[in-house]
């Protein structure tokens, strides 16, 4: 479980709250079933003091990446921005989201480095 809020003291938090009921307070907080897929990601990317704006792309693109690696990750992305204004609800349909394989650039395979060296020594 994953329990976050925002108060006039503190500003906003979030916890994590594991089966066994620690409650755990922390930068950031992931779960679900595409969540093994974004630790090393999320380590790498996240960064402390992202304005609203920053934090709700990142979070659709997160989630976007779990979505193509796990199948039960569903194909929308829903935010829910707590702060000192309220509560904020966004809904980011399949279509706005990244697509992580069109991303990469494509790269020759070995059997295509393989056929060139071949022929490139024939020519020579």
């Amino acid at each position: 479980m994953i329990v976050g809020g925002w108060d006039k003291y503190e500003g906003g938090q979030i916890y994590s709250v594991p089966l066994g009921g620690t409650i755990l307070k922390q930068p950031f907080a992931i779960g679900g079933s595409g969540s093994s897929y974004l630790y090393g990601f999320m380590d790498h990317e996240w960064k402390e003091g992202m304005t609203q704006e920053e934090a709700e792309k990142f979070v659709v693109k997160v989630v976007s990446l779990a979505i193509a690696r796990d199948g039960a990750s569903g194909g929308v992305v829903r935010t829910v921005t707590i702060n000192e204004e309220g509560v904020k609800r966004s809904f980011h349909t399949g279509d706005e989201l990244p697509l992580w394989h069109e991303e990469l650039e494509p790269q020759k395979s070995l059997l295509d480095i393989l056929a060139a060296e071949s022929t490139d020594a024939m020519v020579h």
